[in-house]
């Protein structure tokens, strides 16, 4: 690990599975150090250079204002088992961050994230980053639900306060989630005031000091289908805002269906993301009143969709999903917009 030389750091605790029977969500317990990372040199070497000998997986997060193609990136958040490190890029600046290249298009270092298209499509536009081989915990719970034989509903996305409150998980409050959503609200630029608070430090370890625990808790129960699929959906997510006009083609290829799945009668459907352009004056016919439309599509189709937005881009409609599924959407959308 790298050396320090400045005043000793905030500390929190990472909390991990034990078969000690403690607890694991005891902050006493075991605290480990809180670094604020401005210069490269602060961060693990096995982190800036990936290896295949020296395989990571670190949790992962990203704070911003207005956090997507055209916001500002301001702390990247990694979660190791012995340190939590705050990579501060707007002190740091473009240097720092493209230091971290290397480790987040790595597939020798999993990321451990919580929904990362908005996190994706940030570092996709701002720095050139394509973010790759992350283990998104949204995604995971959803597979997970439906690995148990629980219908999911459509928009159904567990929420990151909502995975922490499941008993199966975690089963904690996490209340300064809302403290900083409210100050969020009162000033959007909160992210981006140095130098970082007391407030601010705790609430960015935080979004990422539970993420290897759950990681290895739902690690233990995904099936070998459900592995494949959070792969793939993982890089889909990745893809899903990140525009380009080569099709991906220089992303990194999809986990392709594994062997042992391959199943007569009962293979996995390739999956696949879609992005369809809609007509200036139609995306209210798309949605419709209250969101009718959309949500009658949504029911109908074993996909996702998702919508550019506010954030943008604000003319397209994203679906993923297994290729027939988003085909159907796709054509059910378009009619939607002849009406």
């Amino acid at each position: 690990m790298a050396s320090f030389n400045h005043p000793p750091p905030h500390r929190t605790h990472v909390p991990l599975p034990s078969d000690s029977g403690g607890n694991p969500f005891d902050d006493e317990a075991s605290p480990v150090p809180i670094h604020i990372v401005t210069n490269a040199s602060q961060l693990p070497a096995e982190f800036l250079n990936p290896s295949p000998e020296k395989q990571l997986v670190v949790g992962f997060d990203c704070e911003g204002v207005d956090l997507c193609r055209n916001g500002t990136l301001c702390i990247m958040q990694l979660a190791f088992q012995d340190a939590i490190y705050l990579v501060d890029a707007i002190e740091g600046g473009e240097v720092l961050i493209n230091a971290c290249k290397p480790a987040l298009e790595s597939s020798y270092i999993q990321k451990v994230i919580h929904d990362c298209k908005r996190d994706s499509e940030a570092l996709y536009f701002q720095f050139g980053i394509k973010l790759n081989n992350v283990m998104d915990t949204q995604i995971a719970y959803s597979l997970l639900e439906e690995q148990e034989g629980r219908t999911r509903l459509p928009d159904d996305n567990i929420s990151f306060v909502g995975l922490l409150a499941d008993p199966r998980y975690c089963g904690i409050s996490y209340q300064e989630k809302e403290e900083v959503r409210l100050l969020l609200r009162q000033d959007p630029k909160f992210w981006k005031y140095r130098p970082l608070s007391e407030l601010m430090v705790r609430a960015a370890a935080d979004d990422v000091r539970f993420l290897l625990y759950i990681y290895h808790m739902m690690m233990k129960k995904l099936n070998e289908r459900s592995l494949w699929h959070l792969a793939v959906r993982g890089a889909l997510y990745c893809r899903c805002f990140c525009i380009n006009d080569n099709n991906y083609a220089d992303w990194p290829s999809i986990p392709p269906i594994p062997d042992n799945l391959m199943v007569e009668g009962d293979a996995p459907e390739e999956e696949i993301v879609s992005i369809l352009d809609v007509p200036q004056g139609k995306m209210g016919r798309v949605i419709g009143r209250k969101g009718v439309s959309i949500l009658s599509i949504k029911e109908s189709c074993n996909a996702e969709i998702h919508f550019g937005g506010a954030k943008g881009p604000p003319d397209k409609v994203f679906i993923l999903g297994p290729v027939r599924q988003v085909r159907k959407a796709a054509a059910m959308l378009r009619g939607r917009m002849m009406d």
